[in-house]
């Protein structure tokens, strides 16, 4: 069922919103996807292209000769993908969204770039951010929360 949902990139000078369905994410393993974002996967959502509005018109990377990428040339941040042409349809980062916590992912695309040992990583040793001291005293001494 499509929502509502707002996003940007780490600075906010690129904001969205856009008509999502949350079972209509992926994760596409392509090699473009993984130097894009510079991850063993992109973590996208496919929406209308005219479901999506920008607060400001994002920059954008013409990926190669069939598809084009917004993100955001001051903070760097990666936005989503697109076709040149073709296609009534976009992603749009999972991450980029102001609450992602509705995605789970339906699909794997992009398989024959996909290292497994990336995906269940669940029996991992986890820590949470706020437990690290080092990174909270940096924090604190910049006069700021850690982020959450």
């Amino acid at each position: 069922m499509e929502q509502t949902k707002s996003g940007g990139c780490q600075c906010g000078r690129i904001r969205y919103s856009a008509e999502v369905d949350p079972a209509e994410a992926y994760l596409c393993h392509c090699r473009m996807c993984q130097r894009a974002t510079g991850g063993v996967a992109a973590c996208f959502v496919s929406v209308r292209r005219d479901g999506v509005a920008w607060e400001r018109e994002p920059d954008w990377y013409a990926s190669s000769p069939i598809a084009s990428r917004p993100f955001c040339s001051n903070c760097g941040t990666p936005l989503g993908f697109r076709y040149v042409e073709g296609s009534d349809r976009m992603d749009l980062t999972v991450g980029s969204f102001d609450d992602p916590s509705d995605f789970v992912p339906q699909s794997h695309f992009g398989a024959e770039s996909l290292h497994e040992a990336w995906l269940d990583t669940s029996t991992l040793p986890r820590q949470r951010s706020d437990e690290q001291e080092t990174l909270v005293a940096k924090w604190e001494a910049a006069g700021v929360e850690p982020p959450q």
